[in-house]
């Protein structure tokens, strides 16, 4: 008897742990999109994506490696204007990254094109806004920037979109010792209209408004990246939506 009652104890605590988090995702208005367990609500290629310890982990091996850069994508909407928190975590060796208003290329498998909050290992370019398939280096580290209207001369230089106008611009070494070398870091994206701020650590890493009609995207697909490269790792956790 006194072990059913300890039970139903358990079992009641565990039911207002649940309320509780629920009522403070509604507070914050943030709503997590990984159940911690399995990749139901998410797609991508299981030969390198799986779940492990509470997170989402995308590892390349010797014996498995990408010829074109691979995605698990979140297949819960498109979102626009939009916040996402979470925490990451990268081996040394490693190159990834969060896409978001993407769209799916049908000539490669899970593959996105759009805006891309870049991660790496080294931390050379953790925070940036990289825009894969596309115009390239938006923002680098520490620059905030317009883009200004595309025409068709506009053009990549130097792994650059050129039509990039740096306003302003920090030191790239002062912010890249927020950031935590394999180890858990946040990024907290926030993205309204054509203003797309990216934070690491609850520091602005990179802030840019897109002005290009032609190009720009406001709204789309979110997902995570395996960069084509060496053996690596790459662990995602406690992903959290909020749409405005």
């Amino acid at each position: 008897m006194r072990n059913l009652q300890k039970t139903k104890y358990t079992v009641l605590m565990f039911g207002l742990l649940i309320a509780a988090t629920v009522v403070a995702q509604k507070k914050d208005g943030f709503v997590s999109i990984f159940d911690g367990k399995t990749l139901r609500g998410w797609e991508g290629d299981t030969a390198y994506w799986r779940v492990e310890n509470g997170s989402i982990v995308g590892e390349i091996t010797t014996d498995k490696l990408l010829k074109a850069n691979t995605f698990i994508i979140w297949r819960g909407g498109e979102p626009g204007d939009f916040e996402l928190k979470l925490e990451f975590k990268i081996s040394k060796e490693g190159n990834s990254g969060i896409n978001y208003r993407s769209v799916r290329l049908t000539e490669v498998p899970y593959a996105l094109k759009g805006y891309q909050a870049d991660i790496d290992g080294m931390n050379r370019y953790t925070g940036q806004n990289y825009e894969e398939r596309g115009r390239t280096t938006l923002a680098y580290r520490g620059q905030t920037t317009r883009i200004n209207e595309a025409d068709k001369n506009s053009a990549v230089k130097n792994n650059a979109w050129e039509k990039a106008e740096v306003i302003r611009s920090m030191n790239r070494d002062s912010l890249q010792s927020f950031i935590r070398q394999e180890d858990w870091n946040e990024i907290h994206l926030v993205i309204k209209g054509n203003r797309l701020q990216h934070f690491v650590n609850g520091i602005l890493m990179s802030d840019v408004t897109d002005n290009d009609n032609v190009n720009r995207k406001l709204k789309g697909l979110l997902g995570m990246q395996v960069h084509v490269g060496p053996p690596m790792k790459v662990e995602y956790r406690n992903i959290r939506l909020k749409q405005l």
